[in-house]
This record gives structure tokens, sequence and C-alpha cells, in this order.
């Protein structure tokens, strides 16, 4: 029996625990997790050390600031969880229900997916975010991290199967594949028996190969390939519509929700669209342009077509010009991620146009795309953002990541 067989069966043994868990009790030992997190800090940030201190050199600055770990990072992190805490428990919840013309009454309700397998990148923060809200939602959680974390991960998830352990909790609610061996996760993609869906978290790469490769059902979280559209006409003054941009690409730029790319209607090209492409530049925004941005600087080197689909996640940017609302809306359509795209514009009917025909989990109009959130949102902290169709798209909160059930009440009814 390998490591990886044996993690999933004793995870889906585990699952069943919670079936008779209130929420007062998954409450405590998530408040018992944020707790340990600070008084373990000090374990946290030596072992994530260690991670970074390999990672250097071999990944971006970028991706390794969202590596690192500190004393205010692992407080955010805690506080995270009392967020979780403070949520509706969804387990449970009456969806809908009817009584029938046969007398049966019919009800649906949220319950747990079971086990939830996640496959992520060096993102420490959503090693937790992970398990606490799979906890809460009632199910156990497989976590298999990336090479560069694996250190942080295996200290972070000792110290949350201890919190387990300590609240007579089945400590295999929560396990961390020790390995970061391919073969080891292509094993966990196989496990359907065991596993009821894998959730996989981080570049193009790694979603496209978990998609192709599962024999388990996934939830699709994509990339991040963000526009703005600044529209011909829009009541925000120039400030506010280059704050805007200057706030989705640069407030963190290594994040899916930052903008990447940046449409222009042509007739205010000269003046706003001008305007926002210098503040970019002084930011040291790295500007990448269609062949009418290039004419306009000589220092500006021309977009490929592989820009257009790329997710930078750096201090990188595509600009366009675009001669209506419609070539905006099939620029995105073709080359986007169906993750986050804004508008900025007055046009009451452009605004509408946008909003219905950009095909993405969420559109603005108006706001920076960096509010696709979990937190932002109101649901607290999240499992990640789906840009597919099903199960769910958009952030994903606790009912996000429950299923649901049919139960039927009768008096004695048999089907003629």
């Amino acid at each position: 029996m390998s490591i990886v067989y044996d993690i999933a069966k004793r995870a889906k043994e585990a699952s069943y625990f919670l079936a008779d868990i209130n929420t007062g009790m998954k409450n405590q030992v998530l408040k018992n997790i944020s707790s340990a997190l600070i008084e373990k800090s000090s374990e946290i940030i030596e072992a994530n050390k260690k991670d970074c201190d390999m990672a250097k050199g071999s990944i971006s600055e970028s991706l390794l600031d969202r590596l690192s770990l500190n004393d205010e990072r692992i407080k955010s992190i805690s506080d995270s969880i009392l967020e979780v805490i403070s949520l509706n428990d969804p387990v449970g919840e009456v969806i809908f229900g009817y009584d029938l013309p046969n007398g049966l009454v019919l009800k649906n309700i949220r319950v747990p997916f079971g086990v939830i397998g996640m496959i992520f990148e060096a993102r420490p923060n959503v090693t937790v975010d992970s398990a606490v809200l799979c906890l809460k939602a009632g199910s156990a959680v497989i976590l298999r991290g990336s090479s560069n974390a694996l250190n942080t991960n295996l200290k972070i998830v000792e110290i949350m199967r201890q919190s387990l352990k300590d609240s007579n909790f089945p400590v295999d609610l929560i396990q961390l594949i020790p390995t970061v061996s391919r073969e080891d996760a292509r094993e966990m993609m196989s496990l359907r028996q065991y596993i009821d869906v894998l959730i996989p978290r981080g570049g193009k790469g790694l979603i496209e190969s978990v998609v192709r490769n599962s024999n388990i059902p996934v939830i699709e979280t994509g990339i991040g390939n963000c526009h703005i559209y600044i529209d011909s006409r829009f009541s925000l003054s120039e400030k506010q519509v280059i704050d805007i941009v200057i706030n989705a690409k640069t407030q963190r730029p290594s994040v899916c929700n930052a903008a990447e790319k940046l449409l222009i209607h042509r007739a205010v090209l000269e003046t706003t669209g001008r305007a926002v492409i210098d503040a970019l530049r002084e930011k040291n925004v790295i500007i990448k342009g269609c062949p009418s941005i290039a004419r306009m600087y000589n220092d500006i080197e021309p977009a490929a077509e592989e820009d257009w689909y790329e997710e930078y996640l750096d201090l990188k940017m595509a600009v366009k010009v675009v001669e209506s609302p419609k070539e905006a809306v099939e620029h995105i359509n073709k080359y986007g991620s169906m993750h986050s795209d804004s508008i900025i514009t007055s046009d009451y009917e452009n605004a509408m146009y946008f909003t219905s025909n950009v095909d993405s989990s969420t559109v603005y109009v108006n706001a920076s795309t960096r509010f696709t959130d979990g937190g932002q949102f109101g649901m607290g902290a999240e499992i990640g953002i789906s840009t597919q169709k099903l199960h769910f798209r958009g952030p994903m909160g606790l009912r996000q990541i429950t299923t649901n059930k049919f139960i039927i009440y009768g008096s004695g009814q048999i089907r003629k």
C-alpha cells in the first residue's frame, strides 16, 4: 500500500466523523488552530526561511513574495480563521423544499463533499485556508503543495493536526502528502473511490495537468488573465481612472485578480489613455502594446499574439486600442481566462452589454479587479476562484464547497 493510497483511505474514514459534529464543536477546533498558529509562529517562520532560501534564484521575486511568511502574515492567516468561525455553517441548510401532491415532503439540503483534494503551488496561506474551510464545511482535506513550500506546509499541517488531536477530532481530517513527486500526484488523481473532488490552485500548467490527468471530478480554479476596458465615455475623473488601473495592476501583481491587460477605446487614447499608460510606466510597469500603442511610444515593445493569452503575475501589462465595446468584449472572450474583467464607463447600455456578454466569473463596472476575493466579498476565506461553469463560478467559500442531498419524508406512500 502506497503512502498516497493510505492517506486517501484514512481521509475517507475520518470524514464520516464530521456527520455528527455540530457547528460549535467545529468552530472550537478552528479557534484552537488559529491560536496555535500564533503560538507556534516562530517555528513556522523558521521552516519558511528554509523554503525561501532554497527557492531564491529559481522563482521570480513576486512568487518569492507569495511564499514568504512573517509574524504579520501569520497573524493575518490566523485572523482569517476567525472570520470563517463567524460565518454561518452551510451544512444542513435547506436549499429548497415543498410538499408533493402524494403527501411526500421533499427537502434539498447542503451536505459535505466528503474528501476534498487540494493540489496547489507556493502559497502557505492556501494550506490553512483549505484546511479550515473544508473542516467547517464538513469535509476532510488532502493537501498536496509544491516543493517550494514543503517545509512550511509540513510545519503548518503538524500544528493543525495537533489541534485536532487536542480537541479529540481525528487527525486525518487534515493531511499533507509529504512528497513532491509527480508519481504521487498522479496517484492522488486516480483515487476516485476515496477522494470526492479535486481543486487545483496555481499556474496554467498545474491546472491544465490536473484537468487532463484526473479521474476525479475537478473544480477548475483558473488563471487570472484579467482585463480593464476604458470606454469612450466615463463620469469618473481621470485620476480615478488612473487609480483603478494602477491598483488593479500594481497593488499586488503576483495574484490572480491583478489586471494583466488594458483595452482603451480609440476616442480617449490620446487623453486619458496616454495618462494611464504614463502612470503605469512611472510605477515601473513594462508595457507591451498593439501597433497603435507602439507608434505612440518608441521604447514600447510590440505585443505578440501569445502576450494576449499570458498571465504575467509581474509588473507587465499588454495594452490594446479597440474601436468599440463589442471589440473589447470579443477580445476578452477570445484571450481571457474567464476570471475577472472590468469596464470603466458612464454609458448604461455599454455597461449592460459588457456585463451581459463578457463570459467571466466576475465582471465589474468602474472598479478594480482586485476585489475578486472571498474576504472582500464578505464570504471569509476562500478555497480558490472558480472559472468554470460547474460546480460554481467565482470565489469559493463555505457554501461553494458543499454539495446537496434530497431528503424525502413519507407516511407509507408507494409509487403506482
